[in-house]
């Protein structure tokens, strides 16, 4: 029987951890989705740093991971990080868990690997879920050049100012949400944006009523609002970039030009948009006229 060699080198789990800092990601909510390296990792590394140890111990308990966690959140990260590195140093390892996904994506851990770099600790990641980029690879927008913002802000203006950086935005924003500000962030979303601009919604990412709603902004709000189901769990926002005309004109910019241009001379249009849009004013008079030629005027 002839041994057909494997294209790709195949690297097996040891016992003994080298001492360093483990980023190990987490199931968003299926509990399934883990991979054998981050079980292995987590079962041999010598503490793990959980955002929340009692959240934490049901998934190490479902897969018999006995090693000690301690706390390491938001409030308490720069005191741990000493800790951290002192017991890196004496010959131990450490892997850092948050409630689910990657740790640092919206997630403590950054102070803790940023010092361990700084002090020249090595930081290892182990990959594995994360749920901006499960929902961008189903969401059906493109993903060749997105953004990832975290969470968007809550104070009305700060949310309207980030917000206003997408007006002309040809790639892919996603955000994530909380279910008590998902219905704000739409009508916002409808205000700064249009209630055109297209938007793909994923909830309750891996879990039982895991849902992906595809509408534009207007009809996403009208679609939430109906039905208060809707708004329970954990979303991720994404919203697709703005659509050009082949002369890379926004539609939004070219629709303000018309409007103002049935109340305003062309010029003073043509002007006003372009400051609005960041573009050249003499484009816009350009298709000002174009559009003024196509209608007889």
């Amino acid at each position: 029987m002839q041994t057909v060699p494997c294209k790709f080198p195949v690297f097996f789990m040891s016992d003994s951890l080298e001492n360093a800092l483990y980023i190990v990601s987490t199931p968003i909510g299926n509990l399934d989705d883990i991979t054998f390296r981050a079980v292995s990792v987590l079962k041999n590394v010598d503490l793990i740093g959980a955002e929340d140890t009692r959240h934490s111990r049901i998934l190490l308990d479902h897969y018999g991971i006995d090693t000690r966690m301690f706390s390491l959140h938001d409030h308490n990260e720069q005191d741990k990080k000493n800790y951290i590195v002192d017991q890196i140093r004496q010959g131990h390892s450490v892997a850092l868990i948050s409630d689910a996904g990657t740790p640092l994506i919206s997630d403590p851990g950054y102070h803790v690997a940023s010092y361990c770099r700084e002090l020249g600790i090595r930081v290892i990641p182990v990959p594995g879920p994360s749920a901006v980029i499960s929902a961008l690879s189903a969401s059906g927008l493109p993903t060749d050049k997105f953004v990832f913002g975290g969470f968007l802000p809550v104070k009305e203006k700060a949310l309207a100012d980030e917000l206003q950086q997408l007006v002309c935005e040809v790639k892919t924003y996603v955000y994530y949400e909380s279910p008590r500000r998902i219905l704000d962030t739409v009508r916002a979303i409808v205000h700064v944006l249009g209630a055109e601009r297209r938007l793909v919604i994923a909830r309750e990412m891996t879990k039982t009523f895991e849902s992906f709603y595809d509408l534009n902004a207007g009809e996403m709000l009208a679609y939430l609002e109906e039905d208060a189901n809707r708004l329970k769990g954990e979303f991720v926002v994404m919203i697709a970039g703005c659509c050009k005309k082949n002369d890379g004109i926004p539609a939004e910019a070219l629709n303000l030009l018309k409007i103002l241009n049935e109340h305003l001379p062309l010029k003073t249009s043509a002007a006003i948009c372009a400051e609005f849009f960041h573009l050249s004013k003499n484009e816009l008079y350009r298709q000002g006229l174009e559009e003024q030629s196509s209608r007889g005027d």
